[in-house]
């Protein structure tokens, strides 16, 4: 943003949006985008790593415990399913033992 800013010419003393810095510049925020690839990318080293067996344990799903009253909320897993269009849980994390296969996942 600030490099946008730059390029404008903006003072710091300017009181002007980001949201007004990005309809000058004619480009829209890719925040979600941002977030997406980097889920996906954190995902990639969890699933390599084995210092983070607790993690892969909790994400598995393989953690006792009682589940609470009410809906369901949308796991971090169901997510990243979802975005890479991958069915089951296993597969996620059979590709994500494999960085050159994980990092072809592409994701909407």
């Amino acid at each position: 943003m600030w490099c946008n800013r730059r390029m404008l010419r903006i003072s710091w003393t300017q009181k002007v949006s980001n949201v007004r810095v990005l309809e000058r510049v004619a480009r829209s925020r890719e925040l979600l985008l941002i977030i997406k690839e980097r889920k996906v990318t954190y995902l990639g080293l969890v699933l390599r790593h084995e210092r983070y067996q607790l993690l892969q344990l909790i994400m598995m799903g393989k953690v006792e415990g009682k589940r609470r009253v009410g809906r369901r909320k949308k796991s971090w897993l169901r997510n990243i399913r979802e975005w890479t269009n991958i069915v089951s849980v296993e597969t996620l994390f059979r590709f994500g033992q494999d960085s050159e296969k994980f990092a072809e996942l592409e994701f909407q």
